[in-house]
């Protein structure tokens, strides 16, 4: 009989669970368009942009009923602003959304002169943010410093004729990154800038001994840090990175406040109804508690969004991260032209 009332409870918490979920569909269900949705990625496929548009989307389907489907769709050209030009021309019934990223709704705004077609702002709803894709500092493996503290000592002393960096383009997000650093260190001068196609064309050349260092999206150099063809130094932003404890922040490496990342963020074309953007956000928000996905998001190099993420939380934060960016332009004096 004790093993009956065990096998009894077991199912009784199995299918309250089943319902559990049954129930929380349709719940997330409501307010959602009855066709597919398109998730627009700004950058080819196989990119961290990509990777991270594809794993969300996969997850959010699954949080949102038997029926529903999202499909990721490339839209790549000019680190995004291609995609985000055209998103916010599409029909605002919740069909068409874009996983974004800092350079087309926060850097390249900034940096842009005379400003891009859009308002990162006014010309888009604002749904949720999904993750932080960290940057890390990485040095070649000949780089005379054994920790970040003596890395930063050596970046600041120089001679930096022998320290050249490397990035993924000029304009690209590790560009200004890096240049952030470099005036951050530095009270008069610049390093070498040497750029490069990609972000793994950037890491090999640092891996060759060929630049000395850069600053490179996580997710593009993990596995070279891990397998020690690179040194990673530090991380950008201010918190370390779980799947790497190890490695520090700048900001605890002799650059206190130093703060400068990627992020990825569901927009969709302006003016979306109230109840589609709420239950839009509910579905990225279960996908983003979901373990299956943050796990699969660490492995990749990408940070799932932890913080308060309704839509008005969305839209404060973009705008505090433009307004972060056009203080890095504005130190870096790096300008984009059209």
């Amino acid at each position: 009989m004790k093993l009956g009332r065990e096998t009894q409870m077991i199912r009784r918490l199995f299918l309250g669970a089943a319902m559990g979920l049954a129930l929380a569909a349709p719940a997330i269900a409501q307010g959602l368009p009855d066709r597919p949705i398109t998730l627009v990625s700004g950058f080819a496929p196989g990119g961290s942009t990509d990777i991270t548009a594809r794993l969300l989307a996969e997850r959010m389907q699954a949080h949102m009923g038997a029926n529903a489907r999202v499909v990721v769709e490339n839209r790549p050209g000019a680190s995004g602003t291609v995609a985000a030009e055209w998103l916010r021309r599409q029909p605002a019934d919740g069909t068409v959304l874009m996983l974004n990223e800092a350079s087309s709704h926060g850097l390249i705004p900034a940096a842009m002169q005379g400003g891009t077609r859009y308002d990162p702002i006014a010309d888009f709803t604002h749904i949720a943010i999904a993750a932080n894709g960290p940057l890390i500092l990485v040095a070649a493996p000949n780089f005379p410093a054994r920790n970040a503290a003596e890395a930063v000592a050596k970046l600041r002393s120089g001679p930096q004729d022998d320290l050249p960096y490397a990035s993924s383009g000029v304009g690209s997000m590790p560009h200004f990154a890096a240049e952030a650093v470099a005036v951050s260190l530095l009270l008069g001068g610049k390093f070498s800038h040497v750029p490069y196609r990609s972000g793994g064309l950037m890491v090999e050349s640092i891996a060759r001994g060929e630049t000395a260092w850069g600053v490179a999206v996580l997710a593009s150099a993990a596995a070279q840090v891990r397998d020690n063809r690179v040194r990673g130094i530090a991380i950008t932003g201010l918190e370390r990175f779980p799947a790497f404890p190890e490695i520090p922040t700048l900001a605890e490496s002799g650059m206190p406040g130093f703060d400068i990342g990627n992020w990825f963020a569901v927009v969709g074309p302006p003016r979306m109804p109230e109840g589609t953007v709420a239950a839009l956000n509910r579905a990225i928000n279960a996908a983003l508690a979901d373990p299956q996905l943050r796990e699969r998001f660490l492995i990749a190099g990408i940070s799932p969004w932890t913080r308060p993420n309704a839509p008005a939380d969305a839209r404060e934060f973009f705008q505090a991260e433009l307004t972060k960016f056009k203080g890095v332009v504005e130190r870096t004096g790096v300008k984009m032209e059209q």
